[in-house]
């Protein structure tokens, strides 16, 4: 029944609109395999960037998504459960005293019977248009499960939901598909953090020469957006403010 309502949702309820009120450009198709397990992973500006990557590619692609969006009751908790299997969303338990583990094994279930999955290293959506210092998640995961990851890159999405009241005016959506990331030289690395970090590095690199993003490679986006809030609340501006390296 998901996977019925997930081309329901792509072909008939959300996919001709998207269509309709944008101007959808794909390249680097030749990159996306016909079929295997496969993870997707890029950059991430807008609530929108997870509707326009399945609605260009063929194969159905799964995201991971807090169980709060499953678990709902009434009808809102109906129409929320819905909308986000519709949209091929794979519920984790984020209040897991180890959310990290439940994602990773929500991830290798989903990867082990040869399905795509789709999944944003960043961690957390840009609060200024960057591209952020990626997780080591995903790459841990890819090695876990011996899949190859393929970069992808998203503009015009945030021009998108800006002007998504104008119908008349159709936003220019670019969906990028690099080339698999090959994992050759790290293989028999599971678990090892430095090899994690190394292939996450290379993986983000190659997702800002997709978008050409100016990328923050040693800040990651949730810290950025908590310095953010913490200017906004002080008044004072950011620019102002010095930069509190991470990791070179």
């Amino acid at each position: 029944m998901t996977t019925l309502l997930y081309w329901v949702f792509k072909y008939v309820l959300i996919g001709p609109f998207l269509r309709l009120t944008s101007r959808t450009v794909l390249t680097g198709r030749e990159n996306f395999p016909k079929s295997g397990a496969v993870l997707l992973a890029g950059n991430h500006e807008s609530v929108a960037d997870w509707l326009f990557t399945p609605l260009v590619l063929r194969r159905k692609i799964n995201f991971l998504a807090k169980s709060d969006y499953f678990t709902g009751t009434g009808i809102r908790g109906m129409l929320s459960r819905w909308f986000f299997e519709g949209a091929g969303a794979y519920p984790i338990d984020r209040t897991d005293a180890d959310a990290a583990h439940a994602a990773l094994n929500a991830g290798l279930e989903v990867l082990s019977t040869g399905q795509v999955l789709g999944i944003y290293p960043e961690g957390t959506r840009s609060p200024d248009g960057r591209l952020y210092r990626g997780k080591t998640g995903p790459a841990r995961l890819a090695l876990r499960a011996g899949v190859p990851i393929i970069p992808v890159g998203v503009t015009g999405t945030v021009e998108y939901v800006r002007k998504i009241n104008r119908p008349h005016r159709r936003t220019r959506v670019r969906v990028m598909i690099g080339e698999p990331l090959d994992l050759t030289p790290w293989a028999g690395r599971e678990g090892d953090r430095v090899a994690e970090r190394e292939i996450t590095d290379e993986l983000m690199r190659r997702i800002q020469a997709l978008t050409g993003q100016d990328y923050v490679h040693d800040t990651y986006g949730a810290d950025m957006k908590k310095r953010y809030e913490t200017v906004r609340k002080s008044g004072r501006n950011l620019l102002d403010q010095p930069v509190e390296g991470g990791a070179d």
